[in-house]
């Protein structure tokens, strides 16, 4: 058989997978099940198993990923790119295949691509996209029921960079595991975007020893089979109380509106992805990451009758410890909502890695579907709270308002779908 009906059989297999997708979206918005988001990108791959090469057309692509921030920052980013190129991004944070084939089709006129890509599927997409960046933010311990054990990622991170020469890598010199995978890039920019949890970083990752600290450096006490140190890498860009200091040694002003110092990290590894891979000018960068005041709902404020709500999404232990640096000591309630689905992790023994010790003054509601589990260890920190598993009671058993709440990912989630059914909810 010669090679141009196999062509035309390949067109034809995907032409019928993205009008199968496209169906299957518009049925799914149409009935209300969802945004259609995962459910076309699902249809399409099984159709076409090569479809998410076949949609990115070789175009200018960057990854993000990372424990925590890869929505923040490829939100950012996107932004920074928007200033000059025509941007596809999952922006739903849709980071497994099916998110990405969804937004590459609901992009397949833009000129470049900016994608959030879940650890575990980094080496395939990288694989496929054969992208132009990939940017590193941070790893530690996650859902260990799914993601595994956190040394097998650094180590499939680091193949995918081996794999991609040409890539250049923007990653966080202050994260151990991370600086580990981008160690021997060829084309690696540096930057210093701090490292909140420490509790994954205390070993070499790629030899043995232990990693000691200080406040501007670490090193591991044994040096590498080859002879070599491994040593924190001097940064080319970093993140200070002051502003952030760019490769030229130019130190200028950064005001998010979002709040924490790890948003502070994924702008600068945002804006330099932008800069120094893709030639956006710094002002524009720097302008669209300022801007970015919420990312799929997270640090948003809704109205719950007389209570202001302030939403805060956090997944793993890294994600919490951030999350609570965030709260509003002096907010009239904080609900927190945990659930334990498949999505969120199954296993809460991360609860007890997380210090909710210091929350003394505030009024603490316990909720969520494994609201029993955070309450025991609410319990044990010895913090004052009241077990009230429905987050929109616990939510309306707190005074009127400003209200903190801190949910993990599912709780998040169903929280915002069941607000907007009460009837004194207000966006």
């Amino acid at each position: 058989m010669s090679s141009e009906p196999k062509g035309r059989l390949a067109n034809l297999r995907t032409r019928a997978a993205i009008t199968a997708a496209k169906l299957a979206t518009t049925a799914s918005r149409a009935t209300g099940r969802g945004a259609g988001g995962m459910i076309g990108g699902l249809i399409a791959g099984a159709i076409d198993p090569h479809i998410m090469g076949k949609l990115a057309r070789e175009r200018p692509a960057v990854l993000v990923t990372g424990t925590n921030g890869k929505s923040t920052t490829t939100r950012m980013l996107a932004a920074a790119m928007g200033t000059t190129f025509d941007i596809a991004t999952n922006d739903g944070g849709d980071n497994m295949d099916a998110g990405i084939i969804s937004a590459l089709m609901a992009g397949k006129d833009a000129t470049h691509i900016v994608l959030e890509v879940d650890e575990l599927h980094v080496p395939a997409v990288a694989e496929r996209l054969r992208p132009q960046a990939l940017v590193l933010l941070n790893l530690s311990r996650d859902q260990l029921d799914r993601v595994g054990e956190i040394n097998k990622i650094e180590r499939a991170l680091r193949q995918a960079v081996t794999d991609n020469p040409d890539m250049t890598v923007i990653a966080n010199c202050d994260d151990v595991l991370m600086t580990s995978v981008a160690y021997d890039a060829p084309n690696v920019i540096w930057v210093s975007a701090g490292a909140g949890w420490l509790g994954d970083s205390v070993t070499n990752p790629r030899g043995g020893g232990h990693v000691i600290r200080t406040p501007d450096d670490w090193y591991a006490v044994s040096p590498l089979p080859d002879g070599r140190e491994f040593r924190r890498p001097q940064p080319d860009w970093a993140v200070t109380p002051e502003g952030l200091r760019t490769s030229s040694g130019e130190l200028v002003d950064l005001n998010l509106t979002l709040p924490g110092n790890a948003n502070r990290g994924n702008a600068a590894q945002a804006i330099a992805a932008a800069v120094e891979a893709f030639n956006v000018p710094l002002d524009k960068a720097i302008a669209s990451a300022e801007a970015v005041d919420s990312v799929a709902g997270r640090y948003s404020t809704l109205k719950l009758g007389e209570r202001e709500i302030h939403f805060l999404l956090a997944k793993n232990p890294a994600g919490w410890q951030e999350a609570l640096s965030m709260v509003d000591r002096d907010a009239d309630g904080l609900v927190i909502a945990v659930n334990g689905q498949v999505a969120d992790g199954e296993d809460l023994s991360w609860l007890w890695d997380v210090q909710f010790e210091n929350f003394e003054d505030v009024s603490v509601k316990a909720s969520g579907e494994r609201a029993t589990d955070l309450a025991v260890r609410l319990l044990y920190a010895d913090i004052d709270h009241e077990l009230v598993h429905d987050p929109i009671k616990a939510i309306r058993s707190c005074p009127p308002g400003r209200i903190e709440v801190l949910a993990n990912y599912t709780a998040f989630r169903d929280l915002k779908k069941a607000l907007t059914k009460e009837e004194d909810y207000s966006a």
